[in-house]
């Protein structure tokens, strides 16, 4: 066989090499779009229809005893506001996030007792127990207008809690300060799911009366939309699921991968082209 006939053929076989570690690069590189993509749909039919959907109407949490209520006070009266909002606030250290401490003013609130009942400085004993917030501001105003002058309520509910586990960014516990906290706000708090969570099966763990209900929902549908689930309840627990296919490899890893086996396609070829 002569030199030109070798050559060519060597030539040949870095050519397939080069050709066939690209198209490893390509698919290292690239996830597919439907399985990270958001409210899929037909764009054409979908459109008109989720463009005035809403979604059920969230379930308005109601006191039960064990809660911790923030409740703030706003009237003429400077000394009845201190007196009334005092207990609502302590400073302490608190965890930004895991390492980190910042020091402020953590609201420690009123407590419900067994019995429903919040006791007030001065109004003492109110019964709360099953009104929601709204019902528990017109009380508690009613109560204070016997000892103070056109009062102010605000009551927030401060130990409400949402628990997100899973492929997201941030995994934690998050405070849940209203009814009309959406799944996709609680997604968002944890930074969104990372590019290894199922967005197609994400699990979502409630309890209502002491019964626990499991759910899964699929975030690439916009029906989610229009879920019963769509909106975030006191205690519950969103799991994020891994793709089977997860790469075992850290993020920086992945994206380097490309780079590294396109510069080694390149040197080699260089090489080749050197030695003949």
């Amino acid at each position: 066989m002569s030199k030109l006939t070798q050559s060519k053929n060597s030539s040949r076989y870095w050519l397939k090499l080069l050709g066939f570690q690209a198209v490893v690069a390509l698919f290292c590189s690239c996830v597919s779009t439907k399985s990270v993509t958001y409210f899929q749909g037909n764009k054409n039919i979908d459109t008109a229809r989720y463009s005035t959907l809403k979604p059920i109407e969230p379930v308005m949490s109601t006191i039960q005893p064990g809660d911790i209520l923030a409740i703030v006070v706003a009237s003429t009266s400077e000394e009845s506001n201190r007196l009334f909002n005092f207990p609502n606030t302590s400073t302490v250290n608190t965890t930004v996030f895991p390492g980190s401490t910042s020091q402020g003013q953590q609201p420690l609130g009123y407590i419900v007792d067994a019995s429903g009942n919040v006791t007030l400085p001065i109004a003492g004993k109110i019964k709360l127990v099953g009104l929601t917030i709204k019902d528990a501001n017109a009380l508690v105003k009613e109560k204070l207008s016997e000892y103070v002058k056109d009062p102010g309520v605000s009551i927030r509910q401060l130990n409400h809690k949402v628990t997100v586990l899973g492929e997201v960014n941030r995994p934690g516990v998050f405070n849940l300060l209203s009814d009309q906290t959406s799944i996709l706000e609680l997604v968002g708090m944890a930074g969104d799911l990372t590019i290894y969570g199922r967005r197609d099966n994400v699990v979502l763990i409630r309890t209502t009366n002491n019964k626990r209900e499991v759910v899964r929902l699929n975030f690439t549908s916009r029906d989610l939309l229009n879920s019963p689930y769509f909106f975030a309840q006191n205690n519950d627990v969103l799991y994020v699921e891994p793709r089977n296919g997860k790469l075992t490899a850290t993020d920086r890893t992945v994206q380097l991968l490309p780079i590294f086996l396109g510069v080694t396609s390149t040197l080699l070829v260089l090489v080749n082209l050197l030695i003949r």
